[in-house]
């Protein structure tokens, strides 16, 4: 009996679940469509499959449950298995805990196969294709030379495609794999026909091109070109786009490896390194100099200066003491710190990056949908015209010959060479082309999407600034010391300390006294006050390095320095000498010198520049002023700068990200299209779609102008490609297109793509009007000195 509706929680099948599974044997865009369908006949069951990342992301009903899902995609011929469990604290770290390393193993494996297949096919098929296609080169039984060739390659060398072509057939599914397959196998079986019982076997025999069929002629032609020619133009080109979207995981690994994979704990003897995996809320660790924080937690004891530029992306350095917070992958820059962990595992903050950047990797846009349900039209019409044609000829009393030839003409023209080649050599053409330049482009994706990119999000440390803590001014006071032996005095007394300000001071003086050996004088009665600064005595003075104070008690000009090193954004350090103030030292991240006309440009280009940083709002908004940007968000942390991006795209913004930390790792992802420095974090590489190599900004402008003729290039490749397919399968059809002439057509097709592809080899930036830099105090460069 139904039970009545009542108060109470809502029942169970009407809860909204998200499952990931892993999809596995996924080779195009029509298998998406059949796990995509499959998943969808499921009641309540919604799927999206992403073909790069090879997962599914499953919204269903509590009803069904992971293990059904798991059978429905298996049973639409392909494998599926639900992600790692995480492991268990209170485990034992073992092989299976440490995970990993075999299916790495077994990655590596099958990706060496790969290039052994195409490499053997390659080496094998070049002969035939050049014996076949050369008439004059056509010796005495070259025939049976080719035959013997073009076997391994028709069986061996095709064998994936027909493996995944049968699985397919057992589940009433047909892909490209299929056409692949059936192409191959008619060809190379009409061909051994030809050879044995057609008459082709002749010695002698030559076999010159024709544009109508010859099957009257009394001998079978063959298409050993045709068998040898589809799997290696398609094994060519699928390893193309492989290696295009090899770099999807780099993201997430690159988070996994910040975070500690062992952590020193105190006990009563002393202390002992455990997992990390083994650590809970409230247990306290320790982090010395140099180490990474294991987890999210409070310092309980010890003071020091961490390191959050991996984290946050930003080189300002963050005082920590006894109840500051300690963020999880902080490097630790000065002394021994006692933590107590405060959240674990999934609950920290690099976890919560790494999931925002998982999510959004899994996602797919409308374009890819697109291509998704053409390809699945696509394939079964292919195959319902070339039985149509078979079986038209034979009824209308055609010679049988001439009817199998029509029909093997139409899988072999249809065959997808030029459309499995128009993105894969202009990706690889453009970033061959790109890295000559700079710029490193993933994939076609990032091309696509580039179309309607109309803002781009820029950070700022790393991205717009060298990502380096510098001296970008100093004020000395007046009618006192030399500003250079202020600098020296200064550089003696701080290099006793780790702190990062202090390494700033240190190799600025290096930098500016390249003679002065005397750095290395010892420094007595050294002594660092955590969050306020040295001193010590050096060459007879005593010097002290610190925060400024009062202002009102600084003699002129200093007071003036230190409010503008501080409207900046920039840290004031006011230096000592004997007691008296002496000069102003402003330290912070100084702007890359072409910043400027890198925005411009930039603009010139249609887009809108944003700048988002987790730096503090004075800092933000001086930079925004000097480039003239209008848009600022200051103090934006990870999660914030993935809620911009979102929110940008829902008001009908087509955004770009522009950045280097692992803070911009989720924004990066999210985008429409991801750009990172290649001097960031491998986080920020790996989730962006274009990094740049050079340290020029105005490569961003480059790359957006590449991406643009690439995309350009490829919208041109698939025109040609699908305007192929339109012109040359009615010709087959009809029999006016042998397999032969179809096999050289197709191979033109591929050339032609191929061809207009490599145009891209010889692209140049063009250059933009030289932009004068607007007069004033905002034109004044922040990595000037005084």
């Amino acid at each position: 009996m139904t039970p009545q509706p009542g108060p109470g929680p809502a029942p169970e099948r009407t809860a909204e679940r998200t499952t990931t599974l892993t999809v596995g044997g996924m080779t195009c865009a029509a298998c998406v469509g059949r796990v995509e369908r499959k998943l969808g006949r499921l009641d309540g069951v919604a799927a999206s499959v992403n073909l790069a990342t090879g997962r599914a992301t499953v919204s269903h009903p509590a009803a069904v449950s992971a293990a059904d899902l798991v059978a429905t995609v298996e049973a639409a011929g392909f494998t599926a298995e639900l992600p790692a469990p995480a492991p268990d604290p209170d485990a034992d770290e073992g092989p299976a805990a440490a995970g990993g390393p075999d299916d790495g193993d077994a990655a590596d494996d099958a990706a060496r196969a790969e290039r052994r297949r195409l490499l053997v096919t390659a080496l094998l098929s070049l002969p035939v294709l050049v014996l076949s296609m050369v008439p004059g080169w056509q010796f005495r039984n070259w025939q049976w030379l080719c035959f013997v060739l073009a076997a391994p390659v028709a069986v061996w060398g095709a064998a994936p495609f027909h493996a995944r072509a049968l699985r397919g057939l057992r589940h009433g599914a047909a892909t490209m794999d299929t056409l692949v397959s059936l192409g191959v196998a008619a060809s190379f079986g009409w061909s051994t026909y030809a050879l044995f019982l057609g008459g082709a076997g002749t010695p002698g025999m030559t076999m010159p091109f024709s544009l109508l069929p010859t099957a009257g002629d009394g001998v079978a032609h063959l298409y050993l070109e045709a068998a040898v020619g589809v799997p290696l133009f398609v094994l060519a080109g699928r390893r193309m786009e492989a290696r295009a979207r090899r770099g999807t995981g780099a993201a997430l690994r690159a988070l996994a490896e910040l975070a500690a994979k062992d952590v020193a704990v105190p006990t009563a003897d002393g202390e002992k390194r455990i997992p990390v995996s083994r650590l809970r809320v409230g247990d306290r660790f320790l982090v010395r100099p140099g180490e990474r924080v294991a987890t999210d937690g409070t310092v309980v004891e010890g003071s020091s200066a961490l390191d959050l530029s991996l984290i946050t992306g930003e080189s300002r350095p963050v005082e920590v003491g006894p109840g500051v917070a300690a963020v999880g992958g902080a490097v630790n820059s000065g002394g021994l710190l006692e933590v107590r962990a405060e959240a674990v595992g999934a609950d920290t903050q690099l976890a919560r990056i790494t999931r925002l950047v998982e999510d959004a990797q899994t996602g797919k846009t409308r374009v890819q949908r697109l291509a998704d349900a053409v390809a699945a039209v696509f394939v079964p019409a292919v195959l319902t015209v070339s039985v149509s044609v078979l079986g038209f000829w034979l009824g209308a009393g055609a010679d049988p010959q001439a009817a199998v030839t029509a029909a093997v003409a139409v899988l072999v023209v249809a065959c997808p060479c030029a459309l499995g080649l128009a993105t894969p050599t202009a990706l690889l053409a453009a970033t061959g082309r790109g890295a000559q330049l700079g710029i490193l482009v993933r994939g076609p994706e990032a091309l696509e999407r580039l179309r309607h990119i109309d803002t781009v999000v820029l950070d700022k440390t790393g991205t717009l600034t060298t990502g380096r803590m510098s001296v970008t001014a100093l004020t000395a006071r007046s009618g006192g010391l030399d500003a250079g032996a202020v600098l020296r005095l200064a550089a003696l007394v701080e290099q006793g300390s780790e702190h990062p300000l202090a390494r700033a001071i240190t190799a600025h003086a290096r930098e500016r006294h390249p003679e002065s050996e005397q750095l290395s004088l010892s420094v007595r009665d050294f002594k660092a006050t955590p969050g306020h600064g040295v001193e010590g005595t050096a060459d007879g003075h005593h010097v002290a390095v610190t925060r400024p104070g009062d202002l009102d008690g600084l003699p002129a000009p200093l007071p003036e320095a230190v409010r503008s090193a501080e409207a900046d954004g920039h840290t004031a350090v006011l230096v000592t000498v004997d007691g008296t103030p002496q000069a102003v030292l402003a330290v912070g991240d100084a702007l890359r010198p072409d910043s400027y006309r890198a925005v411009d440009h930039l603009r010139r280009l249609g887009l809108r520049p944003v700048l988002a940083t987790g730096d503090r709002t004075a800092t933000a908004r001086a930079v925004a002023a000097h480039l003239a940007i209008t848009e600022v968000h200051a103090e934006a942390r990870p999660e914030d700068k993935a809620a911009l991006v979102r929110t940008l795209t829902e008001q009908g913004r087509r955004v770009a990200v522009v950045g280097d930390g692992v803070n911009d790792a989720a924004a990066l992802a999210l985008a429409d299209l991801g750009i990172a420095m290649g001097s960031g974090t491998d986080a920020a590489i790996g989730a962006a779609d274009v990094t740049l190599v050079r340290e020029d900004l105005q490569a961003i402008a480059d790359a957006v102008r590449l991406a643009r003729r690439t995309l350009g290039t490829i919208r041109t490749n698939l025109g040609w490609a699908f305007g192929y397919n339109l012109v040359t399968v009615p010709l087959a059809a009809v029999g006016l297109l042998n397999p032969m002439l179809a096999a050289a057509a197709m191979s033109a097709s591929s050339l032609l793509v191929v061809g207009n592809s490599l145009r891209l080899r010889a692209w140049r930036p063009r250059g933009a009007t030289t932009t004068r830099r607007p007069h004033g105090p905002r034109a004044r460069n922040h990595g000037e000195t005084s």
